[in-house]
């Protein structure tokens, strides 16, 4: 009975409702271990976003969806918005001098008692210690969340119980951070440049533990501008203007809620370069305990309104309260999580999928024309929208959340013009994507050490294509597919129309000066994956044209039944590239071949020939040359199952787990176990698609959502649930399980319509 009511109290202290125990799937928490290796998580709605830190109070990095940096001769990064998580707060003057929380070393000695928890089902970080400042001792308990209800708010509640009598001091900031330095000219310099440049400034293109990735010299933050910053010490308000870089606007405000009968006093607003503050001194009594809360708003140029509409919204959640706001917050979330996978007899691989779906789900946004960053809500490859948005990201969300994979093909609509304009200069037809699009405007932003990337690693065009033809598959939006879907289309199989060259001598269209997929290989003829890609890009133009009430052109059939696929008759399988292309000693890249059993694309072949494509992905691995990671395991699970070769499947997605790949403690996935490029929802996707559609055995065919291939079950796992599942107006539940007999099966619920 004691320990029930020390919950109760705790829930009390907490000022939050008691609720039922949440699975332990969705709870990730650090402790004092975890100080040293502590790598952030971030808290976000997909419109902005702070990163956390382990005392819940710092101030941290903010971004923002699309908002860009546009410095003179760099390329497009995300601008660092106005920071807005901190609360620093002092126990007063001591024998010792006086001392701010937030710049207090973090050990154990100081900050007892310690527990973070993100809590994934509802999105909020909380954080519990206990303070020591020169023996005085204060328990501090820290919420914090962006709320997915309101997008334009946030909000940070941190309740404090002194162990004395006396006067404290808080600060409720809002950060301007410096300008970044050294910018580096990176649409101008060559490779040695700027590996020169990076010396030059006595930095290192390598990881530095726990957190910094091994490309910090050059995927830094861009620079937001503060116009205007002001604050109100009667109202307890702060407000600013700003604008990033040769940028969009953008707005932020915070409106403070003290403790209820509780008065201030000395109440301060402190301006600085770097920081705008409400600074305040509160006389305390030993016990009792004191709630400050924090609430914050946000826009941008083309999502919202200025700092005096972001103040207005601001006061408004002040008037609602925190409880009504985070409320409201953890039923969009339970809303979201409608849609799950759900693993009954593996513990950790459910636990990846709930993280793996948070961090798809707090970086993506329903019904807009934004895409998603290979890393997410951060800096991570400078915030450019890859083909990792279209054929590894939107796939996994298509069908748990339409709204959101809707999102990621609609950007590519949205900069069609900016494609063509690419096409034209380059005298070809229809539109040439980027290969690293900036994610507001769609312009080109690979840098410029990397520009051969951007001329030939085109099959980012056919991948955008496909994407395209697999949304209208799933939903049977003809208002969406003539509006969007089909003018994206059109214009790339006019691109691989004109870009496709005829050779007289073998009769055949061919694809030359292209950079693979295994992109070592940089200046290759007829890559397999890319020319695939390109021919089911251009039959899909052929059946989407008839579907509008369009004329086909005939060209686009002719170059598809001709484009050359690089094919060994003598050993039964598809090469990688052209067989003129030499293979240098180390450098098998067999795993291309698994792209070919990749759900969306999934080339038509005789199961024998996919049998040996697979056994060829595998060489790679077993010779010691190459061993897949973040993106390479996918792919490879995916095909095993294809092949029915359930130990290789299971094995490949338990690589997940045995290559530090998830960085703890909260699951951040980084792009290989070294170089700590973290955020790397491509690599989440690819862990969704690998359950969904290798485990699941789904594809998404004209004739419907088709049981492609036989499911597949790890022989620990009692049953898969795919919750929810949206397809052309139902819901479906569709459970994997074994029979009376052991065999794996596969079995549809329909839910409701949609």
């Amino acid at each position: 009975m004691k320990s029930l009511i020390a919950v109760m109290l705790w829930l009390a202290l907490a000022g939050v409702p008691a609720l039922a125990a949440p699975d332990s799937s969705f709870i990730l928490s650090a402790g004092p271990a975890d100080f040293d290796r502590y790598f952030p998580s971030y808290l976000a709605n997909g419109y902005f976003s702070t990163i956390t830190a382990p005392r819940g109070t710092e101030g941290n990095l903010a971004y923002m969806v699309a908002f860009m940096d546009y410095a003179k001769d760099d390329i497009a990064r995300p601008a660092a918005i106005p920071g807005w998580s901190e609360i620093d707060y002092s126990a007063g003057d001591s024998a010792a001098g006086h001392f701010w929380m937030n710049q207090v070393r973090l050990s154990a000695a100081e900050f007892q008692d310690y527990r973070q928890t993100l809590n994934l089902h509802e999105a909020t970080l909380t954080t519990s210690y206990r303070y020591f400042d020169h023996g005085r001792a204060t328990q501090i308990k820290v919420s914090t969340f962006v709320s997915q209800a309101s997008t334009h708010l946030a909000a940070s509640q941190i309740l404090l119980t002194p162990d004395f009598d006396g006067t404290v001091q808080l600060s409720f900031a809002l950060n301007l951070w410096a300008p970044y330095q050294p910018r580096l000219p990176l649409a101008t310099l060559t490779g040695e440049q700027m590996q020169e440049a990076v010396a030059a400034h006595n930095m290192k293109l390598v990881s530095i533990p726990p957190a910094t990735p091994d490309r910090a010299a050059v995927w830094y933050h861009g620079d937001t501008h503060v116009l205007n910053a002001d604050g109100d010490i009667k109202e307890l308000t702060l407000s600013l203007d700003g604008r990033a870089e040769q940028g969009l606007g953008m707005a932020e405000a915070a409106a403070i809620a003290l403790p209820e009968g509780v008065e201030a006093r000395d109440i301060a607003l402190y301006k600085s370069q770097y920081r705008l503050a409400l600074n305040l001194n509160l006389k305390v009594a030993k016990g009792k305990t004191y709630t400050f809360t924090k609430f914050v708003a946000a826009s941008r140029d083309g999502w919202g309104g200025d700092a005096q509409a972001d103040l207005a919204l601001a006061t408004d959640a002040r008037r609602g309260g925190f409880d009504k706001l985070l409320d409201e917050h953890r039923a969009a979330w339970r809303d979201l999580w409608k849609s799950d996978i759900e693993i009954e007899g593996d513990a950790r691989a459910q636990t990846a999928v709930h993280s793996d779906l948070y961090y798809l789900l707090a970086t993506s946004t329903a019904d807009t024309r934004w895409p998603m960053g290979a890393c997410g809500l951060s800096p991570g490859y400078t915030g450019h929208a890859f083909w990792d948005s279209d054929s590894w990201i939107f796939p996994a969300l298509l069908l748990l959340h339409p709204e959101r994979a809707k999102s990621l093909v609609t950007f590519r609509a949205h900069t069609l013009p900016a494609a063509q304009a690419r096409a034209q200069l380059r005298g070809l037809k229809g539109a040439m994507y980027p290969w690293e699009a900036d994610p507001e405007n769609g312009s080109e932003q690979t840098p410029h050490f990397a520009y051969v990337l951007g001329e030939r690693e085109i099959h980012v065009n056919a991948d955008i294509a496909i994407a395209q033809w697999q949304y209208w598959l799933a939903t049977h939006d003809r208002g969406w597919l003539k509006q969007y879907g089909w003018p994206v289309i059109r214009n790339v199989a006019d691109f691989w129309a004109s870009r496709a060259s005829w050779n007289l001598e073998q009769r055949r269209y061919e694809l030359v000066h292209v950079t693979s997929v295994a992109e070592n290989f940089n200046d290759v003829p007829n890559d397999t994956f890319t020319n695939v890609s390109a021919r089911k890009a251009l039959q899909i133009a052929v059946t989407a044209a008839r579907l509008v009430g369009d004329r086909p052109d005939p060209h686009w059939a002719e170059v598809a039944a001709k484009l050359y696929i690089p094919f060994s008759e003598a050993d039964q399988r598809h090469l990688d590239f052209d067989p003129s292309v030499p293979r240098p000693e180390g450098m098998n890249q067999g795993l291309n071949l698994g792209l070919l059993s990749y759900p969306s694309l999934d080339v038509p072949m005789t199961a024998q020939i996919r049998r040996n494509d697979y056994a060829y992905t595998t060489i790679a691995v077993k010779e010691g040359h190459h061993e897949p990671h973040g993106m390479g395991a996918a792919p490879a699970s995916i095909a095993a199952a294809a092949v029915g070769d359930t130990e290789s499947a299971v094995a490949w997605l338990q690589s997940n787990f045995t290559s530090n790949l998830i960085k703890p403690p909260f699951n951040v996935r980084t792009e290989t176990p070294d170089n700590n490029t973290g955020y790397f929802v491509t690599a989440s996707g690819g862990y969704l698609q690998n359950l969904i559609y290798g485990f699941g055995g789904l594809r998404i065919e004209e004739t419907g959502l088709t049981d492609a291939y036989p499911p597949v079950l790890p022989p620990e796992w009692k049953s898969m649930r795919l919750k929810g599942i949206n397809f052309r107006g139902l819901k479906y539940d569709i459970v994997i399980d074994r029979d009376a007999r052991g065999r794996v099966r596969s079995q549809r619920k329909t839910l409701r319509p949609m």
